[in-house]
């Protein structure tokens, strides 16, 4: 299998649904010859027209809104918004109109084959307008699915799954990890389930959840805690709406401690719904409290960005203090 860094895998995923169905358009700021401020759609405008890969004005809700029209009238639009911290000029028409199409039509209609793609999160020096983790304000939709890979394996496997998926998916992309994470990827054609949250780890003492860059935050976290004696089981969530409820609650039930870690400001952070949920199903196989590592309740800095953001150190004393509780 080629290496891949995760950007390449994006491109090859939207390469293979493009050549595989006509319908599939992809289309957003700069995503044409220019290949998308990451370049994530490079040579596909070269490959497929520009009937099928194109700009689009620098209006969110427009492009949102006209991917919603393609959608309802049988075409596959992928369309990017070209920083996921843009997307809240988009946020009617996502919340509004995308998620509730199928539902408002008693199924007469739908926009099922939409998918919004969205760089998002910190780690590149970027400042409060272009690091922000928004999918917890998406996974209090219903009607969507909200999908963030953690390496380019699972981004093209995740990827082609959401454009092939019945419903309407938001995919956020990790752009710490476009050029920073590498791995084998399959040439041809493959998916991932959406919904199904995977143990990279297996452990004993202590129940660990991330999904997408935090993943490898986690990995380094668990260095440290193999050191102190400790087992650590890992689970990367993957799909954040739905969410894979059983897979965490059982790894719980085994370990009876959870440490949950997200990029996003802790309150009405998507940690929080874990946890709630974990403590309703295995309150009494709790040994201590759940535990949350997270961004700050501040907007996101700039010359701070180390301080916010929750490192391998951060979960490493969560970690020990939810095992010495």
């Amino acid at each position: 299998m080629p290496n891949m860094n995760m950007l390449q895998a994006i491109n090859n995923a939207l390469d293979v649904a493009m050549a595989e169905d006509e319908r599939v358009l992809c289309f957003g700021e700069d995503v044409g010859s220019f290949g998308g401020v990451f370049r994530a759609t490079s040579h596909l405008q070269e490959k497929y027209g520009h009937a099928r890969c194109f700009n689009t004005p620098i209006v969110e809700q427009g492009i949102v809104g006209f991917a919603n029209g393609l959608a309802s009238q049988g075409s596959v639009p992928v369309a990017e918004i070209q920083f996921a911290d843009y997307i809240f000029p988009a946020f009617d028409q996502l919340v509004n109109e995308t998620a509730k199409f199928r539902y408002r039509s008693g199924d007469l209609f739908n926009v099922g084959g939409l998918t919004l793609r969205a760089p998002y999160g910190g780690g590149i020096s970027g400042g409060h307008y272009h690091s922000q983790s928004p999918e917890a304000y998406f996974a209090h939709t219903s009607g969507l699915k909200v999908v963030i890979p953690r390496n380019p394996y699972e981004a093209k496997g995740l990827l082609l799954a959401s454009i092939r998926d019945p419903d309407p998916v938001l995919f956020f992309e990790p752009k710490r990890l476009y050029r920073a994470s590498t791995g084998e990827v399959p040439e041809e054609d493959y998916q991932l389930p959406l919904g199904e949250a995977e143990v990279t780890r297996e452990g004993t003492d202590v129940t660990l959840v991330g999904w997408g860059a935090q993943m490898e935050v986690i990995d380094r976290a668990v260095e440290l805690a193999e050191k102190d004696g400790i087992s650590c089981e890992v689970i990367d969530l993957r799909t954040i709406l739905p969410w894979d409820e059983d897979t965490v609650a059982d790894s719980v039930l085994k370990t009876g401690r959870l440490v949950v870690t997200h990029e996003a400001p802790r309150t009405g952070g998507f940690a929080g719904e874990i946890a709630a949920a974990i403590q309703e199903r295995c309150f009494l196989y709790l040994e201590s409290p759940v535990m949350r590592v997270t961004g700050l309740d501040t907007p996101f800095p700039l010359t701070l960005e180390k301080e916010y953001l929750p490192d391998h150190l951060k979960i490493h004393e969560a970690i020990r203090a939810s095992v010495n509780y």
